[in-house]
């Protein structure tokens, strides 16, 4: 009798020193940070302090790219690790499939002993194949959490409005700050199981209608900002015209009606922003006062970023630097102090979350994973071999959708749309001494090189596509229409409505003519 509550005695402290070996996880996520409204991304015209040193004390990636730039496609790839086309998921194409987030970085936690929590904007549903309403509680994976604070829809900033939030929102009426307070609960909670907890929260803000927290009207009252160096319609002379037919050139007006609109609007966005920063800190204070913070691995990013007016546009969904990226940072507090206030300027991506995650947390990430462990950039970035990722554009009007390739200091994006108005066009860019994105180099005799070694990359990356898109959801399309050599004749059965046909009321402007290979 003796010996067998010996062994039990050794099985459960073997068990919870394994739980305490391996780390916490906390993913924030904020919406619509475009990386340049970020202190430590060198925006001195900003208040981020807690972002900043979580910087100071960790890694800032340089080039942190969203594959698909647009919140639903993002965060079903922050989740899967996959690429849109692979894991299927975006306006106007469907819901995430139950057997891809079977395999998504919390589920897999979860199943590994990891004690799971959601809070905020989960943005997408979650389908058996089946028709499912987007917008309903029944396409949410409440019951894949321990613990479940997520929203419908885009959620609210008001915190009453938010089902699962309500009882915080007498002391925090505002949503962002209310998604700190919930996460005070969570680890308490988590502590006392005595698992190693991931606990994910998605932030609404900074996304539209820029409704600020109102304890946080100091902290930019008076302030007048800097408009970028690439704003407004003088600035977007060179770009592909298709770039300029969907809703990021044509609406969100208040970014360039007048001097006054644009500084409202970016006192907002920013405001937004220092209120995630906030919530960041108070986090961080939970940590320290639970004495958990030694052990909890943070990270923090963007689901897309967002123009704030640079070539006239509003939004995000472009390739263009500032509607592709976002923040991104990895504090891991077991880092010898040496080494930590590292930047890293090679290209990451949202596809490399779900794997950097589950490595951190000691699991072998799914073959069908895209994305790369982060931590080897991080240790040994000699060894970090990706050069390149592919932008995606599968949601809008016609001329819009489209492909690119990027690398750490170069840009390449294929705009496929034709008709009697528009050719496919081509765009190079040196970002890595053209971050602004002023010199279209495709006509460039001195880097013809360089254009044939992108152009190949490129169809690289679409031959994979081609390869492993997903049968459903309309995805098997974009194997034609980013296809270069591809005619107006091959593209027109998968196209859906541009923005020129509605404006000439329906009629058909489409030339079937044969293009010569860019």
């Amino acid at each position: 009798m003796k010996k067998v509550v010996l062994l039990l005695i050794i099985s459960v402290i073997t068990t919870s020193s394994f739980a305490q070996e391996r780390p916490n996880i906390i993913f924030l996520l904020s919406d619509d940070q475009t990386s340049i409204a970020t202190g430590c991304y060198g925006n001195d015209q900003v208040v981020t302090p807690n972002m900043d040193t979580l910087a100071e004390e960790g890694v800032l990636f340089k080039n942190h790219y969203n594959t698909t730039a647009i919140c639903m496609a993002s965060r079903a790839i922050l989740l899967t690790g996959m690429y849109e086309y692979k894991a299927g998921c975006n306006f106007e194409h469907g819901p995430l499939r139950k057997e891809k987030f079977a395999k998504s970085y919390p589920v897999l936690l979860r199943e590994q002993g990891y004690y799971t929590g959601f809070a905020g904007k989960f943005g997408l549903a979650v389908s058996d194949g089946k028709s499912v309403k987007h917008n309903s509680w029944d396409s949410l994976p409440i019951d894949d959490f321990d613990n479940w604070a997520g929203g419908l829809g885009q959620t609210s900033y008001s915190t009453k409005k938010n089902k699962y939030m309500s009882k915080y929102a007498k002391k925090y009426p505002h949503s962002t700050r209310a998604y700190a307070a919930w996460a005070e609960d969570f680890i308490k909670e988590a502590k006392q199981t005595g698992k190693p907890f991931s606990m994910s929260i998605s932030f609404k803000a900074p996304h539209m209608p820029f409704s600020p927290d109102k304890y946080f009207d100091y902290v930019y009252k008076g302030k007048k900002y800097k408009k970028p160096e690439n704003y407004g319609a003088e600035n977007a002379k060179h770009l592909a015209p298709q770039a300029k037919t969907g809703r990021q050139y044509k609406s969100y007006n208040f970014w360039r009606e007048s001097e006054e609109s644009y500084q409202e609007a970016i006192k907002k966005y920013n405001q937004l922003i220092h209120g995630v920063d906030y919530a960041l800190g108070m986090i961080r204070k939970t940590l320290e006062e639970q004495g958990v913070a030694d052990n909890t691995i943070i990270i923090f990013t963007s689901d897309n970023g967002y123009s704030c007016g640079a070539h006239n546009f509003g939004g995000k969904v472009l390739p263009y630097e500032e509607a592709s990226k976002s923040p991104l940072i990895i504090y891991d507090p077991r880092t010898p102090i040496k080494e930590r206030g590292i930047q890293r300027d090679a290209i990451t991506a949202n596809i490399d979350m779900a794997p950097t995650i589950l490595n951190y947390a000691g699991i072998k990430p799914p073959s069908n994973m895209d994305g790369e462990d982060l931590r080897l950039l991080i240790k040994k970035p000699k060894k970090f071999k990706r050069e390149t990722i592919a932008l995606t554009n599968m949601w809008g009007n016609d001329e819009i959708q489209a492909m690119s390739v990027v690398s750490k200091d170069w840009k390449y994006i294929f705009w496929q749309y034709e008709d009697d108005i528009m050719n496919p066009t081509e765009e190079l860019y040196h970002i890595e001494k053209d971050r602004l994105e002023m010199t279209n180099k495709v006509t460039d005799p001195a880097v013809k090189k360089q254009l044939k070694k992108m152009r190949a990359l490129y169809d690289v990356h679409l031959n994979k596509l081609k390869k492993e898109a997903t049968k459903y959801n309309s995805y098997q399309k974009y194997a034609v229409l980013f296809d270069r050599t591809s005619t107006a004749e091959d593209k027109k059965p998968y196209l859906i409505g541009s923005y020129v046909e509605s404006k000439k009321k329906g009629k058909s402007t489409k030339k079937n003519k044969k293009k010569k290979k860019h």
